[in-house]
């Protein structure tokens, strides 16, 4: 199925695969997260832990959870996302 850029509400790597999330649903490609980053535009995508590269535009805000670390809440989803303190730095002004 075909799944345009503003439908991708983040990608999670698997492996040598990557898990592309909408709202409707989770699509797996045979792209690294690695190889899927340097395509994508950096002012819209964002690297927020190792496995995880999130929409800017499909969050919805930011939790901490128990143990104080930052996690993503999105418009269109029920899970968070966890943010690793190494791409904390971005959220801070938020």
């Amino acid at each position: 199925r075909l799944i345009t850029m503003d439908q991708i509400l983040y990608f999670r790597s698997d492996n040598k695969y990557t898990s592309v999330v909408t709202a409707d649903g989770e699509a797996l490609i045979r792209v690294s997260l690695r190889e899927l980053i340097e395509q994508l535009d950096p002012a819209v995508f964002w690297q927020v832990h190792r496995h995880t590269v999130v929409n800017a535009n499909a969050i919805a805000g930011l939790l901490r959870d128990a143990q104080g670390h930052l996690r993503i809440k999105l418009r269109q989803r029920s899970e968070t996302l966890a943010v690793s303190d190494s791409h904390a730095a971005r959220f801070r002004a938020m």
